[in-house]
């Protein structure tokens, strides 16, 4: 009977210690080592010079250009009109440094393609949502960043082995957005199939219905679809292009850029990026990356 009983608890050890490995292998949003920091928004704020700064002050609001579509990154619930991701996180940080607690933010949706002129008409006083720093947008906007240095990568099942990277899509169907750079950079390593369609919610769905193999794009993005679907989905983590995400200011006003740079510097500095990361995209399971030299 002692023997029963000895072999008995030791099975027990070894499933608690086999529900704690798994859960450090998926983290829930629930986690309590994974919180959102908050920011202490400064009363004493000025930037002189700036015309942007000038006029958030006189409508008592800064307004912001994001994203909404990409969970843990940049999403707005539309039943709460509330919004969350990393992406939302930074622009909280800088808001804050800048004077503006959360109610002083008016978020605004801006696509893609309508980012440059959002800010060149002053329609939104900064934009932050996986907006790529490269000579051509430098031409219209300023830049404050990089933030986050994304790449482009490959959002699996979580039981799929086959696929560890680009070269391993020969033969198997693969999906990203029409139009994107994405489509064109993994036909390169020559997929058997490359499917498109108009959002990447759409791709994540025929991954999880296994309709396709793989779905391609910013590994934040697929990030943020993998903290969605813990334990369903995950990214490979074997990045093949860089595209350094920063925030979009308007060009004409030096002062404004400086003091964004300033509060991302500050925020990177005391921890405040690390912790954002970890309650967001970090709840996919992969680990926060370094965080890059800030350059604009």
């Amino acid at each position: 009977m002692r023997n029963r009983r000895t072999i008995a608890a030791a099975l027990s050890v070894l499933a608690l210690t086999a529900v704690a490995a798994c859960g450090k292998e998926a983290p829930k949003s629930d986690d309590s080592s994974a919180k959102l920091p908050t920011y202490t928004v400064k009363t004493d704020a000025a930037v002189s010079g700036s015309k942007v700064f000038e006029e958030a002050k006189k409508r008592g609001k800064l307004v912001i250009g994001a994203k909404s579509d990409q969970p843990f990154l940049g999403f707005e619930n539309v039943t709460t009109k509330t919004r969350d991701g990393f992406d939302i996180e930074i622009a909280k940080m800088i808001a804050a440094d800048l004077g503006f607690g959360p109610d002083k933010i008016e978020w605004k949706t801006i696509v893609s393609a309508n980012r440059e002129t959002a800010l060149k008409n002053a329609q939104i006083d900064l934009y932050v949502g996986t907006y790529t720093i490269n000579d051509t947008r430098k031409q219209s906007v300023s830049f404050a960043g990089p933030y986050y240095v994304a790449g482009q990568d490959l959002l699996v099942k979580a039981t799929n082995k086959e696929i560890t990277g680009p070269e391993s899509v020969a033969g198997k169907k693969v999906c990203s957005v029409t139009g994107s750079t994405s489509v064109k950079q993994i036909k390169t390593y020559n997929p058997g199939t490359v499917v498109e369609y108009e959002t990447y919610a759409q791709c994540v769905d025929k991954l999880l219905t296994d309709e396709v193999d793989a779905v391609t794009t910013d590994d934040a993005i697929l990030k943020g679809f993998g903290a969605k679907n813990a334990g369903k989905l995950r990214v490979v983590g074997k990045p093949f292009t860089k595209e350094p995400y920063g925030i979009g200011v308007q060009k004409e006003d030096p002062a404004f850029q400086q003091a964004v740079i300033a509060a991302l510097k500050a925020h990177e500095d005391n921890g405040d990026w690390k912790k954002a990361y970890d309650a967001t995209l970090g709840l996919s399971g992969s680990p926060a990356p370094e965080i890059p030299a800030l350059t604009n």
